[in-house]
């Protein structure tokens, strides 16, 4: 896969990093994310807002602490 480099204002990049749901998440994942959702939100306006509230739950969760790390996550799974 071949990667490019983009310019973005600040305050964009500001509005991207309220779609994260955990801090490592690429801006790849994230924009492909709010695509995602401009796509389907006037086909399937549930499915949007579902994903929304999704991304809004996890952020609470990691904000509480209440994750896992890729490391407790690879123990658990015994990998």
């Amino acid at each position: 896969m071949s990667a490019t480099t983009i310019k973005i204002h600040e305050d964009t990049k500001s509005q991207l990093d309220l779609f994260r749901e955990y801090k490592n998440e690429s801006y790849d994942e994230v924009i492909r994310k709010v695509v995602f959702i401009a796509k389907t939100s006037k086909t399937e306006p549930e499915l949007s807002r579902e994903t929304i509230n999704a991304i809004e739950k996890a952020r609470e969760r990691i904000k509480k602490g209440r994750f896992l790390t890729e490391n407790d996550a690879r123990k658990r799974l015994g990998l």
